[in-house]
């Protein structure tokens, strides 16, 4: 057998079992199990100190509780799309059962508490009955839980679930028929839980304080020896002016979970990487789908497609950014080809007639930031989907929004007319400029100024080498996509240009002194020397001549630069300037930069180091390989992960450096 991971997969084809079963035979892969730590509670309603389980686009999401915690439910839920993002409740689910003839209280102890993939689960055990709670996503808009609940002898039992809120002043807790309804002030999102139940009568709703419980009017049978399944539902409307719930069928939506699942598993195929065990390469590709799955956010408000944020954990992080979605959709194409499709139109739903792409985007469109861009990544990923996919209508659907996102950067960034683009601004500010390359802080940009375009058009006075090489790929890329769609004179169009732009790259922005590619000073050809990550993207675009790339290799190779214990660091270490923790582009390694510095010593031949600088990025990652989540940033001296956890890019990141 390949792998543990190969194991989980076979056993989650017992998807039509009856639910007991079926979790059992998912579960029998311990590789798969917790593979990010799910416990925690919050201190208050902005904590997210702890890792929160979200899945199928779904804008609330739930943890298990600590590990002391006795009580059955679940922690939550947590709504990303409320105020930011905030806590409405610490407990979802919590079983309470009677007994029918005495109504004794019977006592539930825990047994287990784990996260699997696609779904938390909860084992009680108690005077001769046993109670499992798995929580899993059937949709976007809610959570189930099923309750199996199993006796030694038949017996009536009455049950009811219960849950505490944790209200914000303004909002409310209150019974509608038999559902418990949360709403919020100032907003008019929705929370309802409900029964999902067959028989034992209508469930009877009360609310005392900030607690709920749901009780079955009728005692439940429980025969010997066999399972019964309940289950709870929570979903949440966005606005409930225009969202509409649709109808749910429990057993079916189980099954169609763990056949979504079965194909995320599946597409889990590791490289073999001398240094670095299957299962350990097999367990971080599986921690990076579950983070990219634990950040898809569906359509809501004016967010017209799915997409992916770049982490819940932070709270600045609720929308969709250009140059993430690249990245996350390059992913995602190997495993979620539907979601990277409507991760790209969630991006291009906005695009300006002229062609450009906003920075970012959000479920409030006043907020979307027009004042820059993103590199230019966006006909890579689609290309990325065409040869997951075999997708021919998708690259027609993109292929002119590129072109026109394309021509955009030669009408609105190139100053001069040369034919090498600069990073800017539509604003004329430094700052949103030096935001549109991505690197916000980057030593290369502390002398940039701004010089004007046009209106509303303006650039820094220096051609960015990653810019240009991007634009390189761009053209090489967009004539495959017009071979795909029989395009042949575009296809040959797009090759002339390329063929054009390279030499300038090389010529103006290769330093033979340095070995090593810069940006270049508008006017006068000065080379800006500022070693870092910037500087290997022309080997990831294939641009660079052999003689070129074999001396930026020795300096991306060089341990006093950029091979660190973790390697690939944004600035060079001996840059005066370095700081590997809080130097955000100024030092920390970011993996999406890290990726491509694999790929560019891949592309030009240099395999046996691709191979050991990503067993490197894997095993002197700390915790990587055991429960630490995904982080923004990582310090190259050290492995220890910074800033956002659980960050989207780096998950994207570490799939496609070991696929």
């Amino acid at each position: 057998m390949r792998s543990l991971f190969l194991a989980a997969v076979l056993t989650l084809s017992a998807a039509a079992m009856p639910a007991s079963a079926a979790t059992k035979a998912a579960n029998a892969s311990e590789a798969a199990r917790d593979v990010l730590d799910m416990h925690g509670m919050p201190r208050d309603a902005r904590d997210r100190s702890f890792n929160i389980f979200f899945d199928a686009g779904a804008w609330h999401g739930y943890s298990l509780p600590p590990v002391a915690d006795a009580q059955s439910g679940f922690v939550g839920p947590f709504v990303h799309s409320l105020r930011g993002g905030q806590w409405t409740g610490t407990r979802f689910a919590r079983v309470e059962l009677r007994d029918a003839a005495t109504h004794r209280a019977i006592e539930l102890k825990p047994i287990g508490s784990h996260a699997w993939p696609g779904t938390l689960e909860r084992d009680f055990a108690g005077e001769g009955l046993s109670v499992r709670q798995i929580l899993f996503y059937p949709d976007s808009w809610r959570a189930l839980v099923r309750i199996e609940i199993a006796s030694d002898r038949a017996r009536s039992v009455e049950i009811s679930i219960a849950g505490d809120a944790m209200p914000a002043k303004g909002d409310h807790l209150d019974v509608s028929g038999s559902d418990i309804i949360q709403t919020f002030a100032d907003s008019h999102s929705r929370l309802a839980t409900r029964w999902l139940v067959q028989g034992g009568g209508v469930p009877q709703p009360t609310v005392s304080g900030d607690g709920y419980r749901i009780a079955l009017a009728q005692a439940l049978q429980l025969p010997k020896g066999k399972h019964v399944d309940l289950s709870v539902e929570q979903s949440l409307q966005y606005d409930d002016r225009v969202d509409s719930v649709p109808e749910v069928d429990p057993l079916k939506a189980w099954i169609l979970n763990r056949t979504r699942w079965i194909g995320y598993i599946t597409a889990i195929k590791s490289r073999n990487i001398p240094g670095l065990s299957r299962e350990a390469a097999d367990r971080v590709q599986m921690k990076a789908v579950m983070t990219l799955l634990g950040n898809w956010r569906a359509a809501r408000g004016d967010i017209r497609h799915d997409g992916v944020v770049p982490s819940y954990s932070n709270p600045d992080f609720n929308g969709f950014w250009a140059w993430d979605s690249w990245k996350h959709a390059a992913a995602l194409a190997h495993f979620a080809p539907d979601l990277a499709r409507d991760q790209m139109r969630a991006m291009f739903d906005v695009q300006r007639a002229d062609g450009m792409v906003p920075d970012c985007i959000f479920l409030d469109a006043k907020e979307n930031n027009w004042r820059d861009t993103k590199p230019p990544l966006a006909t890579w990923v689609t290309l990325e989907i065409w040869r997951a996919t075999g997708d021919k209508i998708f690259v027609g659907e993109m292929y002119d929004k590129l072109v026109r996102y394309h021509r955009w950067w030669y009408r609105d960034r190139d100053h001069d007319h040369n034919g090498l683009a600069e990073y800017g601004s539509t604003d004329g500010t430094r700052i949103a400029a030096a935001w549109e390359s991505g690197m916000d802080n980057a030593v290369r940009f502390d002398g940039a100024k701004m010089v004007k375009n046009g209106n509303g058009a303006w650039s820094i006075d220096q051609e960015s080498v990653d810019l240009n090489s991007y634009l390189y790929r761009e053209k090489i890329d967009l004539a495959t996509l017009a071979g795909v769609l029989g395009k042949t004179a575009d296809r040959d169009a797009w090759l002339k240009e390329a063929a054009g732009l390279k030499p300038l790259i090389q010529s103006r922005m290769f330093d033979p002194a340095a070995g090593y590619f810069f940006d270049a000073r508008l006017g006068n050809g000065e080379r800006i020397r500022v070693f870092g990550s910037d500087g290997w993207s022309p080997l990831w675009a294939g641009v660079a001549t052999p003689a070129q790339a074999e001396a930026a290799r020795r300096v991306m190779l060089n341990p006093a630069k950029f091979a660190t214990h973790m390697p690939f660091p944004t600035l060079a270490r001996d840059d005066p300037h370095f700081s590997p923790i809080k130097g955000y582009w100024r030092g920390p390694l970011w993996m999406d930069q890290a990726y491509f510095a694999v790929e560019a010593l891949r592309r030009n031949g240099y395999g046996k180091d691709a191979d050991e600088m990503t067993r490197r990025l894997v095993v002197n990652a700390t915790g990587l390989s055991a429960q630490a989540p995904m982080y923004e940033n990582y310090d190259p001296l050290t492995g220890d992960g910074y800033q956002s956890r659980n960050f989207s890019w780096s998950a994207a990141s570490y799939f496609l450096l070991l696929r």
